[in-house]
């Protein structure tokens, strides 16, 4: 079964693992949202719908032919491991423990450091290229292979239009997308593009009572780590061969779940480990750690509109 971080704090009694975790899902909208599946084992396999049989209509006493077998195909998602080490010395931790928990700060910061690392290779992880990292967005969607759920602004790019980010929500079936991901040079065009239509986005309220913006009952998800430097191949253009020589950007639509995309955890999930007194300095040093995945359960459940100019 699957449960968001921020779920899974409640169940901890561990007050330094639960302020970890706030301090991870604090600013992070996708964090907020996308459940994980602990796991047994460094992978899981899965079997993904390629095709659904066909059906027929019939007459009184007709023969029945039977469709063909529905085809899956059967992706892995293995465990990567992500972490940091944070030290503090004793020094510093005995002579300024008056002014703060130094301690605690250094380990906030090293949560997040842990957090911006799985934003970024959500979109950017490649696993072929970097072995210890899982597939990111671009790799699972934005393949070059021709899809439905590559949308592309036109051939070099384009300005953003709402008709557009509709054609993308439509992209993704069997329910709305549960975000739309982008930077934050694409949430002020699509700021900017709702003030000319005479209206503004839509607020809500986030999992921890903050206020987000909505597009169409859709929380615009910002994700600092989206490059708008993303460059179309030249034909087809259905993908991006290069994410540093270009001006474009991209959005996602994404709806999660286990019939979605999905995190995937070790049993425990994010860890907080005192290690102790260090051997070769004056220091203790506690370990975050989180062994950790990404799996895509079905081909229809996200898309991508990509080619975003900033005219």
């Amino acid at each position: 079964m699957a449960t968001t971080l921020t779920e899974a704090s409640k169940l901890s009694n561990d007050a330094l693992l639960i302020g970890v975790i706030e301090t991870i899902i604090k600013d992070s909208p996708l964090l907020q949202k996308m459940p994980f599946i602990e796991i047994v084992g460094n992978a899981l396999t899965y079997n993904r719908e390629k095709a659904l049989p066909s059906a027929e209509w019939h007459a009184v006493n007709d023969d029945w032919t039977t469709s063909p077998a529905i085809t899956f195909d059967q992706p892995t998602a293995t465990l990567s491991i992500l972490g940091q080490n944070a030290d503090v010395d004793d020094y510093i931790k005995q002579t300024r423990s008056n002014i703060q928990d130094v301690e605690g700060a250094i380990i906030e910061l090293t949560a997040k450091a842990v957090r911006h690392e799985l934003e970024d290779k959500f979109i950017y992880g490649h696993h072929t290229d970097y072995p210890n990292q899982f597939n990111g967005l671009i790799e699972l969607i934005d393949t070059g292979t021709a899809s439905d759920q590559v949308i592309a602004m036109a051939a070099t790019g384009a300005t953003l239009t709402l008709a557009k980010i509709d054609e993308l929500i439509d992209a993704v079936k069997g329910g709305k997308p549960d975000l739309l991901m982008m930077s934050r040079r694409s949430r002020r065009k699509i700021n900017a593009l709702a003030r000319a239509a005479g209206s503004n986005l839509e607020v809500g309220t986030g999992a921890l009572g903050e206020f987000v913006q909505l597009y169409n009952g859709i929380i615009i998800a910002i994700n600092d780590f989206m490059k708008d430097t993303h460059q179309l191949a030249a034909s087809p253009y259905d993908y991006e061969d290069s994410l540093t020589a270009g001006s474009c950007a991209s959005i996602y639509a994404l709806q999660f779940g286990e019939g979605g995309i999905c995190g995937l955890t070790s049993p425990g999930g994010l860890q907080v480990e005192p290690i102790g007194a260090m051997e070769t300095k004056n220091a203790d040093r506690t370990r975050v750690k989180w062994y950790v995945s990404l799996a895509d359960f079905s081909l229809v459940k996200r898309a991508a509109l990509i080619g975003i100019k900033n005219d």
